[in-house]
């Protein structure tokens, strides 16, 4: 007998080594048809959201549902209430959930999302939440050559000059194309090179993102990491500059979204059904 606090632990001594075994060994076997019933249960649930996903997809029913999501943790974490194992268990089931997203994705999209066009037409914000929504990975390229080259943008534009940059840009979409389930935000520059454009396209849909010279202003007003925007930060400077790479956009875009008065899951959910349209 031993103390643990002021509770008196008693161990009982196994009769025989033989014995201790045999009971493991049950309580092992026991633990392996737990697991058989996890993973025959998580198949099955897998194509129930197959399932959802076809059927919200022939009905023309909202993809994206946050709400639905909410309902699922509340009723979880209810059911849960009181359990010693509650932790553990929202844990796993988190996991659960985000494997069923991914699921969803792989139906969807089974190549790369590209998100294109003018700096502040919210490629950065949609992207991080249709990779949120999707449990797919997000890119955001002059993140990823900022840290790479370990200077900001700018500053890579006024050391190196912008044909450095935009050859950074062309060897990243090459590297990119060869993953999928993808959700890329490129630089406003990234779809004015054809061949970056061609690179997209090898294992993406293009969307183009597009906002007025006045809500494009407004988001970018305030900031200085912009170096295009150099000597022309007004309205009628970023109508001038939009209106020179509206062709390429519009040429290199399998789909355009005007992000103008729409909230960021509206815009998503216009995206994912143009999406789906586009594979009919």
């Amino acid at each position: 007998m031993r103390k643990f606090g002021n509770i008196d632990i008693i161990h009982k001594k196994p009769e025989t080594g033989e014995q201790t075994m045999n009971d493991l060994e049950k309580y092992r076997e026991q633990l392996a048809l737990c697991d058989d019933k996890i993973i025959d249960a998580l198949a099955e649930r897998n194509g129930i959201a197959e399932k959802i996903t076809a059927y919200k997809e022939e009905y023309g029913m909202p993809i994206l549902q946050p709400r639905q999501e909410e309902k699922q943790r509340r009723r979880l974490e209810e059911k849960l209430e009181g359990s010693k194992y509650k932790k553990e268990i929202l844990d796993v089931f988190d996991s659960i959930w985000k494997n069923g997203k991914r699921v969803q994705a792989k139906k969807l999209f089974p190549y790369n999302i590209v998100l294109i066009g003018f700096m502040g037409a919210g490629k950065s914000t949609v992207c991080e939440y249709l990779a949120r929504m999707f449990a797919m990975k997000s890119v955001e390229m002059d993140q990823m050559i900022a840290g790479r080259e370990q200077m900001s943008i700018p500053d890579i534009f006024e050391t190196y000059g912008e044909e450095y940059f935009r050859n950074l840009e062309t060897k990243l979409l090459v590297e990119l194309q060869a993953e999928s389930s993808l959700v890329i935000s490129c630089g406003g520059g990234a779809a004015l090179r054809e061949r970056n454009v061609a690179e997209m396209k090898k294992n993406g849909r293009v969307v183009l993102l597009s906002a007025s010279p006045e809500v494009i202003y407004s988001r970018v007003k305030d900031t200085d990491d912009r170096p295009v925007l150099k000597g022309r930060k007004s309205p009628e400077g970023i109508a001038r500059l939009m209106e020179q790479r509206r062709e390429k956009y519009e040429a290199a875009a399998d789909i355009v979204i005007r992000t103008d008065n729409k909230s960021v899951p509206e815009i998503c959910e216009e995206i994912v059904q143009r999406l789906t349209e586009m594979d009919e």
